[in-house]
């Protein structure tokens, strides 16, 4: 395959570099299942900025048999997580075959491309090792997303790095810069450390991106093990001991920040956090920030964005009122319940994981029924969102929200949460909440297309919100409680503060003072794009990263 037969456009000039995006997971359009959450809704909208802005940009990634996991019901309504073998038709089968050492045995990949004109996206190809040349273990490398199993986790890792980089170099390609959207990718460096020998010569061509504000998040194993399944490529597990500076175990991030010439964190705090964190670290980059960012060609509801253009607040209205029974049907449908146009609906709707709190506003029971039942300014409450299929603790959350308030008909859990899911949610409803505890979330990236679609952010100011938001005039606010407080006392005090904000602001704002409302619904859309599109972020990756 020629260049010009890979990408179907021609780059732009200005754009001269060759970039190969590295990613486990790209949310591209509902109908390609090659993503679990955020990470990859982020990745899905940075190729299709490419795409617009005619970068000269290729993606890397993974063609997952069962994607990451279909998210259904068991008979008691409890979350039922269940694996479907998926089919494409649109994507095109290279031919391109070759073998990828995983634990000193050759895998079979073969690579398939995802044509820029399919989506409007970047140029990706997705490797598979679901392949009849290969024995079941090795198939079953590319048949889950995030894989529980530690081997088969590693192996996806090294066919996703390695492999990647042999697809590139099979296909004659000149690669400018290598960048690494998160740590999973790592093995492409060990490669490159093959053919150059030189951890200078490999920082002229890599760069990374990290989204875990934790160490304990950041993916971490053992070197004996690592070697054993030939992570390392060719390299001596001596001399990766002695370049890596480790004895026992490898840190994806910290290593990753050693091979890179740059690093980004995914928002202004996350940079501050990611900084921090890792300073105590010898040999490793320099680390900035670019913050996250959501496609609006993808995201926006067009005659919303008319409406909110041509300052028509009727339109608007009745736009809005429109997409609330679209998704109302959703909830009739799942639930059992019918709710109300003319209702304030608030959303919480994202990657379920502890610390992100869905079930925070429920922590003070008697209030919340209090805001149930309330016969004035009522309110309707959904929430949706996938965990990890074996975070058993965050699964254990899903269900006891489901249980919680099944009695109360203006409430409602959603499962199958995709793009298509997340894009009707936030169309439909009113208020985006978010309410994490402070500095664990990178960035986030919800509330941005809930911003282009008319819904209101009502969040703590962590991610990427301390950029955007100003409490009354674009979004709501909740001010958070100070660091030195413990957990439980401050996660009710939060509560408490997310519950104050509903009642006495919220509510009587939506119903009383629709000019305000609409004032604050206006200045979101405003000030969310261009400043938070992907078009501003996909540039800010070339003048930052990729030329520096």
């Amino acid at each position: 395959m020629t260049r010009d037969d890979i990408f179907g456009y021609k780059p732009d000039p200005k754009y001269k570099k060759l970039v190969a995006y590295f990613s486990m997971e790209f949310a591209i359009d509902q109908a390609l299942k090659t993503y679990s959450g955020g990470l990859g809704f982020l990745a899905g909208s940075h190729m299709r900025s490419v795409y617009e802005h005619k970068q000269n940009v290729i993606g890397i990634g993974m063609l997952w048999k069962f994607g990451y996991y279909d998210q259904w019901r068991e008979e008691n309504a409890d979350m039922k997580v269940t694996f479907i073998e998926k089919g494409y038709s649109f994507i095109e089968d290279t031919g391109i075959m070759f073998t990828v050492p995983v634990h000193d045995s050759p895998v079979w990949v073969r690579a398939f491309l995802l044509r820029p004109q399919t989506f409007g996206s970047a140029p990706i190809f997705l490797l598979t090792t679901n392949l009849n040349e290969n024995d079941e273990q090795s198939r079953s490398i590319s048949y889950r997303l995030y894989d529980s199993t530690e081997s088969t986790r590693i192996a996806q890792s090294i066919i996703l790095g390695i492999g990647g980089a042999m697809l590139i170099d099979k296909l004659g390609l000149n690669v400018d810069i290598y960048h690494m959207n998160e740590g999973h990718a790592l093995p492409l460096n060990f490669y490159l450390y093959s053919k150059y020998k030189s951890m200078d010569e490999i920082r002229k061509r890599v760069v990374f991106t990290t989204h875990t504000p934790e160490v304990a998040g950041n993916e971490e194993h053992r070197v004996d093990l690592l070697n054993k399944m030939s992570f390392f490529y060719q390299t001596p597990i001596e001399e990766i001991k002695q370049i890596m500076g480790t004895e026992y175990s490898l840190n994806y991030t910290l290593a990753a920040l050693k091979f890179a010439k740059k690093a980004n964190g995914v928002s202004k705090l996350h940079g501050e956090v990611a900084r921090e964190m890792w300073s105590h670290n010898s040999g490793i980059c320099e680390i900035t920030s670019i913050t996250n960012a959501q496609n609006k060609t993808y995201w926006k509801d067009e005659e919303l964005e008319r409406a909110l253009a041509d300052n028509d607040d009727e339109a608007f209205v009745k736009r809005k009122k429109a997409l609330k029974r679209e998704l109302f049907k959703l909830v009739g449908n799942q639930c059992g319940k019918l709710f109300d146009e003319d209702v304030l609906t608030i959303v919480w709707a994202r990657r379920f994981a502890g610390y992100k709190r869905a079930d925070l506003m429920t922590y003070d029971w008697d209030r919340f029924i209090q805001l149930v039942y309330a016969a004035e300014m009522p309110v309707q409450l959904i929430w949706a969102g996938k965990p990890y299929p074996e975070d058993y603790g965050a699964i254990s959350q899903f269900n006891h929200i489901i249980h919680k308030v099944w009695p109360f008909a203006n409430c409602a859990v959603l499962t199958g949460y995709e793009l298509g899911l997340s894009a009707i949610l936030k169309k439909g409803s009113d208020v985006w909440l978010n309410n994490p505890r402070m500095y664990r979330e990178a960035s986030g990236t919800s509330g941005m297309t809930a911003a282009m679609n008319g819904s209101i952010n009502l969040s703590l100011p962590d991610g990427w919100v301390p950029e955007f938001a100003k409490d009354k005039v674009n979004s709501f606010v909740i001010p958070p409680v100070d660091d030195s407080v413990p957990y439980p006392e401050k996660d009710h005090k939060e509560c408490a503060a997310l519950l104050d904000i509903i009642n006495d602001v919220v509510r009587p704002m939506y119903y009383n003072d629709k000019k305000k409302w609409m004032s604050i619904v206006k200045q979101g859309a405003k000030d969310v794009a261009p400043a938070f599109e992907s078009g501003r972020m996909a540039d800010e990756y070339y003048n930052i990263m990729y030329n520096a």
